[in-house]
């Protein structure tokens, strides 16, 4: 078994500790410092886009060097230690069963919409204060198509492709983007450089992410008859790209046209109303057991791409 296979399955059993030494929280706290000891008030804002640049590559270079350096020293041990090891540090960049888990624990509470919209607001960077139900679902199954390639099928492909330094690498990309690539006044240009690695980053990932979630609605049309895989592929080329993002669009729109719903339109972030493109068609009512499945169809196309992308040909690559 690849460790590749094996951080998966550690995922899938355990999923994400809370800690404060969970290494994608110690990565952001390493961003913070950085933001907080460079970044200043700057006249030009080639300055400030060159110096977000270099808090780019110091916190990328550094998680990647940090991860060489495990490596090493897990090399000194058994193999069957060594890879072990590797896994278990590997689990950490995959986020299938937080995912998961997560979505499905906003169904849960639908009963209570407070309490629903507050377990929807640790997933989501929207206003959840005001959203009624179908808001809520409707912000569920955005963060869990675009959270499929971010933060799973990703990671899968930077490990299977660069082991694990380079699904590291991907870790700090991706976190950057969460915590300095946003498009507003404070990080327009101190976070361009990040916002823009995380899209290179994440363009093949997102559409092998897309790819899967059709494969996946085809094997389990057998038992769910509703699903439309036929116009997942339809919608997926079609509105891809009306999304803010050049790649989250994608995997949102896959799912958009296997359920036959409709994703997008107004949502509200900092108490500004921004109003996104729609993505595929309202044929269908979104509901709680669109998610449930849509759950279903994420986890299966986490196995499919594991089991493609973790095969010894690939792992192959990265020398693990």
């Amino acid at each position: 078994m690849t460790p590749l296979l094996l951080a998966f399955l550690i995922d899938l059993a355990i999923g994400d500790p809370s800690s404060r030494l969970h290494p994608i929280i110690l990565i952001g706290r390493l961003i913070s410092f950085f933001e907080r000891f460079l970044r200043k008030s700057y006249r030009s804002h080639l300055i400030e886009i060159l110096i977000g640049g270099i808090v780019v590559i110091l916190v990328v270079g550094i998680t990647y060097f940090i991860s060489l350096i495990f490596i090493n020293i897990t090399n000194k041990f058994d193999i069957i230690i060594s890879s072990s090891l590797i896994a278990l540090a590997g689990s950490f960049t995959i986020s299938t069963k937080s995912l998961c888990s997560h979505v499905k624990r906003v169904i849960n509470k639908l009963d209570n919409l407070d309490q629903a919209r507050k377990a929807l607001s640790l997933i989501v960077g929207r206003d959840t204060k005001n959203l009624d139900k179908q808001a809520i679902l409707r912000a569920a199954i955005e963060t869990l198509s675009e959270n499929a390639s971010d933060g799973i099928i990703a990671p899968i492909f930077y490990f299977a492709i660069g082991g694990l330094p380079l699904a590291f690498a991907y870790k700090a990309i991706n976190t950057l983007d969460s915590m300095i690539g946003y498009k507003n006044e404070k990080y327009l240009y101190f976070g361009k450089v990040a916002a823009r690695l995380d899209d290179i980053a994440n363009f093949i990932p997102s559409r092998i992410t897309g790819l899967l979630l059709i494969v996946s609605s085809f094997i389990l049309k057998i038992k769910y008859i509703e699903l439309k895989p036929l116009n997942g592929i339809k919608i997926m080329f079609r509105d891809g790209q009306n999304h803010t993002s050049p790649n989250a669009g994608i995997p949102e729109s896959a799912v958009a046209g296997i359920f036959g719903i409709r994703l997008g339109g107004p949502s509200i972030y900092d108490g500004k109303v921004i109003n996104k493109p729609y993505i595929g068609d309202d044929l269908n009512f979104l509901n709680d057991a669109v998610i449930l499945t849509a759950i279903k169809i994420v986890k299966l196309a986490a196995i499919l791409g594991v089991l493609i992308m973790g095969s010894r040909g690939l792992s192959s690559l990265a020398g693990v």
